[in-house]
């Protein structure tokens, strides 16, 4: 049986819009479905994309201008309430004349006045939504003139804080323009709801296709992604019908089936117009603290997305819309929450094929939040800003409800609740009531909580603690925003690229739990996508580098973090597989919302044979892998989705530890004179200063490894943003510089002892710092390894640390890094910095700031480089096992570790720099909360330490 949905949806809309109360008075505008078909015409749309007239008022110096575009990326200064004039000409083709003819802008920032040939014919306020206007009786045959008059931070400007977000004024023509033609008799609108069965099998459209006269008949024809009929209907034109489809495939992000409605408006048999509209067959619901997609409960796993280029700004292209779209497929993202303003159309047909959740936020942002100043002036309950609350949300419902992507309306962005908010809410629920609504308040938090009303909850910046917290909710509970990618502690960023490499493995820790508790939707990293502006004048501005993606859509070490946090089939004992007889023994999690696993899904190999591997676990479900192996088997794991495409790959290694190759042990000896001990081993000296105990000269023959160390250091966080003064953050600038980290000053050292002993020479000494005082030992060995234990009493200022550990100096010329390490995951991009074996080179540069303005980047993130050296070299490798320094002939330090350590290696004064660190953490972000910050500890009043390395 089909679940009956009734029309109320336009009824109570019409109703409300009709009954004009003081506030409630806003009348639903024509949006007309595009045609694809008018009787007697060659071709129904113009696109007026292209470069237009453009001046900063009617007396103002005309020039070329990109439209779409903003104005401020392409040069051009409108102060506020100043007036832009767009001029273009354009001509109506022939067999146009005589019919109804009509312009639609897609998105004109802030507001906008349109005058076809000098009249006036439709103004509008608010930058990211579609209006259109009825040009018929001002057109004229041949050339017509088109003016499109626009001013920016005009009231709908302040509301969304749009150009307070994106740090400069927002403004111009943002997507696209198109002149199009109907019939005297068309059709005025196309609302569908999809209905379906209890099974979700069978399916019926509602077609609400309203038409300016009740003449005519409608023929529907709905054909699936094969071109396949499966339903035709005629009916009397006007009235909204019922369709029935029956057997259908439904749409959802794993299988994002499409069908394609065409709808033709015909009069005594002739068809003057035809429409085509994609449809989705999908069911929304929430249910107690669960949201249902066709009746089976989801976990929404994504990002938060702005339009962001560097050089177009808030203005993109159509083809970077549907890359963004395919980039987050690919990092196992099933949902974009579209802060903090509604998507293009061009974004939203890209969700609907490759198949991607859509929360769709109104242009309404920070509203009684001290992100946005006004409201210390403004009274937030004041009944004059509702009319603007209200056209946000419902021109937004208008243009977008029949993209089956889309699941959630957000009303707005961290704004307080208010009686205002109340009636959008019931005003959105009336015109749609398919879907549910969120509303951005910290609405079960301690901040900005006024009592919500929206469907779903939603709470900013959890910590670990929030996903079972969530569970006492009633509602199903959204993190719109967590996991707040790096960004504002950006001199630790520009030093220490590998702060980056480290979000994973927390992000992982937190999606496990926000997987496992019911009541947790789901959530959405902040952000997707670089948000910095390379402006004409030679600034950056922005909030800057917060996305797994850079602004020119480059992945970052954050996006494979995220794409394995995001994985829909996890295996949870990776880090403890199970052998039992010749059965390597694995769990595995299907966090799939709609696919169930079987061998389609997964391609393994044993020791580089193919194995088929047989495994049923439902959606949700888990279950044992059992794979045939033998004693030190490898096996290489990659899951696919329905489509093809990897979601995830494991690799494990059975084969025990490789033991070290034995070399027959070297001479060991050692010299003194008044300033410095000489240690020999083999054709290794060592020079250590009597006066400060330090390791002042180590030398390969006559080629100088060391030129000073291992000491110890202390590297502090730093939360410094580039000091430029501002409300919200938006301290993007491109003149900001890293770090430099020195050791601690050595004073002096106290009962330096030198000793040969049956295991090789030792070194034990006490070593007076400026802030410390400590104990080391070294022990020059017969293997060649040198080896060091210390013990470090530290009274400094830095008491909360970034790093701390052993630091050594080497020439510039030892270039080259090479690693292997235990990383959090079992397999990486060949790419990533954070990978588990590889090689970087340091390619040092001297750069004016944090990136180059206005230059598209050439090569990968990875090689990104300013004067301490490229990202992938000066990145800090966490867990090692072993990393080399080494000059172009092989020479070099070779440092090995137990997984515990952190390695770093920078130039600086003209040296390279090795960190051994025995303490690392992520960074000090000031958005981070548990799991991210859990490693954050003050240094210890008693560090203790140890290294372990060899001169090759």
């Amino acid at each position: 049986m089909i679940k009956k949905v009734l029309f109320a949806a336009g009824l109570l809309i019409n109703g409300w819009a009709q009954a004009q109360t003081p506030t409630d008075n806003y009348t639903i505008p024509r949006l007309s479905p595009r045609p694809v078909m008018v009787a007697g015409v060659t071709a129904p749309l113009l696109l007026l994309n292209g470069n237009w007239s453009f001046s900063n008022g009617a007396a103002g110096k005309p020039a070329s201008i990109a439209v779409p575009g903003e104005w401020t990326m392409q040069g051009f200064r409108v102060n506020e309430g100043d007036t832009a004039i767009y001029h273009r000409n354009f001509r109506v083709p022939d067999d146009w004349q005589g019919k109804r003819i009509m312009i639609r802008f897609d998105g004109v920032s802030s507001w906008g006045k349109v005058l076809v040939n000098g009249k006036a014919v439709v103004t509008h306020e608010g930058g990211f939504v579609p209006f259109e206007a009825e040009i018929s009786s001002t057109v004229k045959a041949g050339e017509n003139q088109l003016e499109v008059q626009v001013q920016a931070l005009t009231i709908s400007d302040k509301l969304g804080c749009i150009s307070q977000y994106a740090v400069h004024t927002m403004g111009g023509i943002l997507r696209k323009v198109t002149l199009f033609v109907l019939p005297d008799i068309n059709i005025e609108k196309l609302n569908i709801t999809t209905q379906l069965s209890r099974d979700y099998t069978q399916g019926s459209l509602l077609v609400d296709l309203g038409t300016n006269s009740t003449k005519g008949t409608m023929h529907y024809v709905l054909t699936d992604a094969a071109g396949k009929k499966v339903a035709e209907k005629t009916i009397a034109a006007g009235a909204p019908q019922e369709i029935p489809v029956g057997r259908v495939q439904t749409w959802n992000p794993e299988k994002p089936c499409l069908y394609t409605l065409k709808a033709s408006l015909l009069e005594n048999g002739q068809v003057l117009e035809t429409i085509a509209q994609q449809v989705g067959f999908r069911e929304v619901k929430v249910n107690g603290g669960l949201l249902l997609v066709n009746g089976k409960p989801v976990k929404l796993h994504g990002v938060c997305r702005h339009d962001v280029h560097p050089i177009l700004g808030r203005s993109i292209t159509p083809e970077l819309s549907r890359q963004d779209a395919a980039l987050f497929k690919k990092g196992n993202c099933n949902y974009i929450r579209t802060s903090h303003y509604p998507p293009s159309e061009e974004f939203l047909a890209a969700a609907d094929e490759l198949g991607l959740f859509v929360e769709s936020e109104s242009a309404i942002c920070w509203i009684e939040h001290g992100a946005s100043p006004i409201w210390r002036l403004w009274n937030y309950k004041d009944e004059k800003y509702l009319p603007y609350f209200i056209r946000a949300n419902v021109e937004k419902v208008n243009a977008q409800r029949n993209h089956p992507s889309i699941i959630i309306w957000s009303l707005a962005n961290e704004s307080l609740w208010s009686p205002l908010f109340a009636r959008v809410n019931t005003i959105v629920k009336a015109m749609d009531p398919t879907r549910p609504t969120t509303f951005h308040d910290q609405c079960w938090g301690g901040y900005n909580n006024a009592g919500s009303q929206a469907d779903i909850a939603v709470y900013h910046y959890p910590d670990s603690t929030g996903p079972r917290a969530a569970d006492t909710m009633k509602r199903p509970v959204l993190f719109g925003e967590y996991a707040h990618v790096s960004c504002y502690n950006r001199r630790e960023l520009a030093t220490d690229p590998g702060i980056r490499a480290a979000y994973g493995e927390p992000l992982a820790l937190m999606y496990d739990a926000m997987y496992r508790h019911p009541n947790c939707l789901g959530g959405a990293i902040w952000a997707g996508i670089d948000d910095d502006f390379h402006l004409p004048d030679g600034r950056i501005v922005g909030y800057g580098p917060w996305g797994p993606l850079d602004a020119w859509r480059r992945e970052k070490p954050e996006f494979y973090g995220m794409r394995k946090a995001y994985a829909p089939v996890v295996v949870t004992n990776i880090k403890t597989p199970v052998v039992k007889g010749k059965q390597l023994l694995l769990q595995v999690e299907n966090r799939f919302d709609f696919t169930t696993l079987t061998s389609a899904n997964i391609h393994c190999q044993v020791d580089g044979q193919e194995k088929k591997i047989n495994v049923h676990i439902a959606p949700h479900g888990e279950g044992i892998l059992t794979i045939p192996v033998n004693e030190g088997s490898e096996v290489q794991l990659t899951f696919s989705d329905p489509e093809g495409n990897v979601v995830n790959e494991e690799l494990i290694t059975l084969k025990s530890a490789t033991m070290e190759e034995k070399k027959a042990p070297v001479k060991l000896s050692y010299t003194q004179n008044e300033q410095s001990y000489t240690i020999y081993q083999g054709d290794h000296t060592f020079d250590i200063s009597r006066l400060t105990g330090m390791i002042v000269s180590a030398k390969k023959g006559d080629v100088t490894i060391l030129s000073q160390g291992p000491v110890w250091s202390v590297v502090p966080v730093n939360r410094e943003d580039g000091g430029k003064p501002n409300v919200a953050g938006e301290t993007y600038q491109n003149n900001i510089y890293p770090l430099k980290n020195y050791p601690l000053y050595t004073l002096f050292a106290t009962a330096l002892q030198v000793a040969a002993t049956d295991s090789g020479i030792v070194v034990n000494e006490t070593v007076t710092y400026t802030n410390a005082k400590g104990s080391i030992r070294y022990h020059f060995r017969p293997d060649n390894k040198v080896s060091m234990v210390y013990e470090i009493r530290y009274h400094g200022a830095d008491s909360l640390a970034r790093q701390y550990g052993m630091l050594l100096q080497l020439p510039p010329t030892f270039d080259q890094l090479s690693w292997k390490r235990k990383g959090g995951f079992s397999v990486y991009p060949a790419d990533d910095i954070a990978r588990n074996e590889g090689k970087a080179v340091l390619h040092a540069q001297i750069t004016e700031g944090v990136e180059p303005w206005r230059k598209v980047p050439a090569g990968k993130w990875k090689d990104d480089t300013n004067e301490l050296g490229s990202n992938d070299f000066r990145a800090t490798k966490q867990h090692i096992l072993r990393a080399s320094l080494t000059d172009a002939a092989g020479n070099g330090i070779t440092v090995l570790s137990d997984g515990k350590q952190s390695l770093r290696s920078w130039l600086q004064d003209a040296h390279l720099q090795l960190l051994i660190a025995d303490y690392s953490n992520n960074g000090s972000e000031p958005f981070y909360s548990a799991p991210f910050t859990d490693a954050q500890q003050s240094v210890p009043k008693i560090v203790k330490g140890a290294l372990v390395f060899t001169i090759d």
